[in-house]
């Protein structure tokens, strides 16, 4: 665990990581507001990914692939390690999801086939061993 980032981070990762997307949200949102850069992008990034799975439990696959896009999208400004995470592999499991999603939309399937008839990869944070 980074020295440098706050416990509310680490709280964040935890909810992350357990699937309490909304509160993952809700935790970092507030360190997000307050936070200045890089931290700031950082936070906002993946609170993205968290709402965007989030969306996706909900049946909300077009919501899920925008903020899935948005977040990855601020996360790829940063190094494969950052602030105690592995980013690199956080954004290679949610492209994974991405493209599975994008797929999904081309043809026509709904979220509650997709969610009923696939094991979707749900991206975890992984701890960097740094």
């Amino acid at each position: 665990m980074s020295e440098t980032m706050p416990q509310e981070f680490w709280q964040g990762v935890e909810q992350f990581n357990s699937g309490q997307f909304y509160a993952c949200h809700d935790t970092l949102e507030a360190l997000w507001i307050e936070a200045s850069e890089p931290e700031k992008t950082l936070y906002q990034g993946i609170l993205q990914i968290a709402v965007a799975l989030y969306h996706l439990k909900n049946n909300n696959l077009r919501g899920a692939v925008i903020l899935l896009g948005e977040g990855s999208n601020r996360l790829r400004r940063y190094p494969d390690t950052y602030g105690g995470i592995n980013v690199d592999e956080l954004l290679s499991q949610s492209a994974a999801l991405l493209t599975i999603l994008q797929q999904t939309s081309v043809n026509n399937i709904s979220a509650d086939e997709l969610l009923q008839t696939q094991v979707l990869p749900i991206p975890i944070i992984v701890l960097s061993q740094d």
